[in-house]
């Protein structure tokens, strides 16, 4: 299991993101399946689970999971507390269905609708406000990658990212670092390369928010199975996975989260 430099354990969290996949009655299905792969074993309490699900299968996501240690979260929020905002969801709403989490900064949020960093950071105040603990993820392209500027693309992004979040409430944050590059592609950073990044990451929660940067986990989000896991979580600034097609089967999340729970 991942520590900081205190030795303080800080508990693996494996998140799935389904994004635009599973009707509702498929992911109350998939809950059933899930949960049973995982009554067998430990994995359950040595791992946070999340569940992030379309927005239109939180409620029946939320019944399928309750009395489970599985916390919900949502893909998406608005900064905005209410008003006239069509097709918006609010923080509070998410609150009121059961959400612990929510899922801010996402790649295909930043590149497909051309979200800032400065609305990422007032989406993530916005779920702290709901009492929602905010996923924000950082990564760079492979454009960027190419050019050298990972390390300048990830502190900018994750700098602008938290601006509005208050070092009084770090350890509410999970932060996730997922190459643009390996998202969907099959390719992964070994995990040599992904602890590099991780660093990078951990040194910057440092210089944002003092020692409480320390107790930040950071998932890994990129391409992720359980081929990859165990090597991914052996590193030491790898606290968790942010998983998405690997997610889509409960059978090949249910061995991530064995997996992460194994620790190296």
């Amino acid at each position: 299991m991942s520590a900081t430099s205190d030795t303080t354990p800080r508990r693996p969290i494996v998140a799935a993101n389904w994004k635009m996949n599973l009707t509702p009655s498929e992911a109350a299905r998939y809950v059933e399946t899930f949960v049973a792969r995982l009554e067998d074993g430990p994995a359950a309490e040595a791992v946070e689970v999340v569940l992030a699900p379309a927005m239109a299968a939180l409620d029946r996501v939320a019944q399928a999971a309750e009395g489970t240690r599985i916390a919900l979260a949502a893909q998406n929020v608005s900064p905005e507390p209410s008003g006239a905002f069509t097709g918006e969801v609010s923080a509070a709403m998410l609150a009121d269905l059961g959400c612990r989490y929510g899922i801010v900064g996402h790649s295909e949020r930043r590149a497909l609708f051309g979200e800032a960093s400065e609305l990422v950071s007032r989406k993530a105040a916005a779920l702290l406000g709901a009492g929602i603990r905010p996923i924000v993820c950082v990564g760079e392209t492979l454009a960027e990658r190419e050019a050298g500027r990972t390390d300048a693309v990830v502190g900018e992004q994750l700098d602008a990212s938290l601006a509005d979040v208050p070092p009084d409430r770090a350890g509410d944050v999970v932060l996730a670092y997922e190459p643009v590059w390996a998202i969907g592609t099959g390719e992964t950073a070994t995990p040599e390369l992904a602890q590099t990044v991780h660093q990078l990451v951990r040194e910057r929660l440092r210089a944002h928010f003092g020692d409480a940067g320390d107790g930040v986990r950071i998932q890994y989000g990129g391409s992720v199975k359980p081929e990859n896991t165990a090597l991914l979580m052996a590193e030491r600034d790898i606290d968790g996975a942010l998983v998405g097609g690997a997610s889509l089967d409960p059978e090949s999340f249910a061995s991530i989260v064995r997996l992460a729970a194994a620790g190296p």
